[in-house]
């Protein structure tokens, strides 16, 4: 990194230049220090704040500069999904890369041969979800009574998604004398009674998105419940659109909504936790490449999807809370590119849109499809001081803002997960 407080092994400092990255981000500059110094840290950050790079290369650090058996496993990340466990370990091969550390990933889905092959070969480093590393435990597969780091991302998700019991055991195989890493998008009284009771004093690094990036425009369409699909394809026709991602409420509804766009002539990959990991992967390669430009999701998809070149986020259903908006309509207006978020809205979905609106800072414009009208008291109560014709090619965002221990650090060039 280029600011001196952030002192490097020459190894990762090349890795860092030959990945571009010019300047550290506010996160990075805040938990990189304390984290250097062996403190543990728990800090509150999304995807897209650099929060990945923040506890990898304190973590590849460590075990360059600390002396350790080779092969045996010292660092262990745990994260909710398959997918952001190899958007980890990707963050991991391209900045240890001038290094000889080795990284294996672990997650259901796939078989466990290959998985316990690099298992048994030495790998200094796991990223793994829950039960699949809790099988290896099990199976003898996996020792983690060497783990010197242990890092927890997106903690809030596993807690939502049912992995608490499973962290609690795989923590409790870890040594008590280590250096823990706590990250959470949101920090609710579950995480924070969590937090205390596997954290030594920790170092609070609050970066927060309170609002979507300024490069990211709001608009809500009013239509009747029995007309979104219809809705949605007069809008996929009728605007300029390159990749977009949409999302459902449900794993069934975007099941049937991929199979609806498909009818309408357009391909759509679709993503949510029932699919296999091979169908999840070609999904994602497919939109990631342009070959697919739809991608159905449900909210799997929210965070963790690291695709720079999605231009819209469509939210067929509303999302079930304000922060859930947050991270859906952040995975458009990425690495300084303009996007749009757009949200189909019925009736009933005032209050939601109350909330949102709260949690932006302000008011979301309107924008009505000729043949969609909802009636007057559809949807404009909430939103009775935005414009009702919006336009679809102004750039209008959310404010950002920060808590957090440290400054600086350009947006630029620098190392975003």
């Amino acid at each position: 990194m280029t600011r001196n407080r952030i002192s490097l092994d020459d190894r990762l400092q090349r890795a860092v230049q030959a990945a571009g990255y010019t300047e550290p981000t506010p996160v990075q500059l805040a938990a990189i220090p304390p984290a250097l110094e062996g403190r543990d840290i728990v800090g509150t950050a999304q995807t897209g704040t650099g929060k990945t790079a923040a506890f990898v290369l304190p973590m590849l650090q460590s075990l360059l500069t600390t002396p350790g058996e080779r092969g045996r496993t010292r660092a262990l990340i745990v994260s909710p999904t398959r997918e952001l466990a190899e958007q980890i370990n990707e963050e991991i091969t391209q900045l240890g890369r001038f290094t000889n550390l080795r990284s294996a990933t672990v997650y259901g889905g796939v078989g466990m041969g290959p998985q316990v092959k690099a298992l048994r070969a030495g790998a200094e480093i796991i990223v793994a979800c829950p039960g699949r590393l809790l099988d290896h435990v099990q199976r003898g597969n996996a020792d983690l009574s060497h783990v010197e780091t242990l890092v927890l991302d997106e903690a809030d998700r596993m807690l939502d998604m049912g992995f608490l019991a499973d962290v609690r055991r795989i923590v409790a195989q870890t040594p008590r004398e280590r250096q823990t890493m706590l990250f959470s998008a949101t920090f609710a009284p579950e995480v924070d009674r969590f937090a205390r009771e596997i954290l030594r004093d920790p170092e609070r690094i609050e970066i927060g998105l309170t609002a979507p990036a300024q490069t990211v425009k709001h608009a809500l369409c009013p239509v009747a419940p029995d007309r979104k699909t219809e809705m949605l394809l007069t809008l996929l026709d009728s605007t300029d659109v390159g990749s977009v991602l949409i999302f459902t409420r449900t794993k069934h509804r975007a099941n049937r909504l991929a199979k609806q766009i498909g009818r309408s002539g357009r391909g759509a990959a679709v993503l949510h936790s029932n699919r296999s990991q091979n169908q999840r992967r070609k999904a994602l390669d497919a939109f990631r490449t342009g070959e697919v430009e739809l991608m159905v999701a449900t909210d799997i998809a929210s965070r963790g999807l690291d695709v720079d070149t999605i231009s819209h986020v469509i939210n067929y259903d509303i999302p079930g809370s304000a922060d859930d908006y947050i991270h859906r309509v952040g995975r458009t207006g990425r690495a300084e590119r303009n996007g749009d978020a757009i949200t189909l809205v019925t009736p009933e979905d005032r209050a939601a849109v109350r909330d949102i609106e709260h949690a932006l800072g302000e008011r979301i414009s309107v924008r009505r499809i000729e043949g969609f009208d909802t009636g007057a008291q559809a949807t404009t109560a909430p939103v009775a001081a935005a414009s009702a014709t919006a336009s679809m090619g102004t750039r209008r965002g959310g404010s950002s803002g920060s808590r957090r221990r440290g400054r600086g650090g350009s947006r630029k060039g620098s190392a975003r997960r």
